[in-house]
């Protein structure tokens, strides 16, 4: 699995289809497949961070979903904003959201072959 991360509207997304050499019938917008692609396509997801937010809301078993889906899928690419910089939420349930993506985005980041944040457009690898 690698892990790109990076601010809102940094190029993310152009920058794993170009460094991949992917289309875009690859990447699940803001969800993750149920099921095993026997296709070989590799799996991207794409705003992670809002597949978070949404479970979190409907009460989803997150790691438990995103663990399932690591097993099945384990050479997936994950697109995700950071957060967790700037101005503290004034909503418990924001600022729970925040925390909560941060601390699974540090468990991908351990688990990934690369993690990689971009900026402009510009991949910086981190591991």
């Amino acid at each position: 699995m690698d892990l790109i991360i990076g601010g809102y509207a940094q190029g993310k997304l152009n920058y794993v289809l170009g460094k991949y050499h992917l289309e875009q019938s690859a990447v699940w917008d803001k969800t993750i497949p149920k099921e095993e692609l026997r296709d070989g396509t590799r799996v991207v997801v794409n705003r992670f961070h809002e597949w978070i937010k949404e479970r979190m809301q409907n009460g989803g078993v997150l790691e438990e979903e995103l663990s399932g889906f690591l097993d099945r899928c384990p050479d997936c690419i994950i697109i995700s904003d950071e957060v967790g910089n700037g101005i503290v939420p004034l909503e418990a349930f924001d600022r729970e959201y925040r925390e909560r993506l941060g601390k699974i985005l540090i468990m991908l980041a351990g688990r990934a072959k690369e993690v990689e944040r971009v900026v402009c457009g510009i991949g910086q690898k981190i591991k």
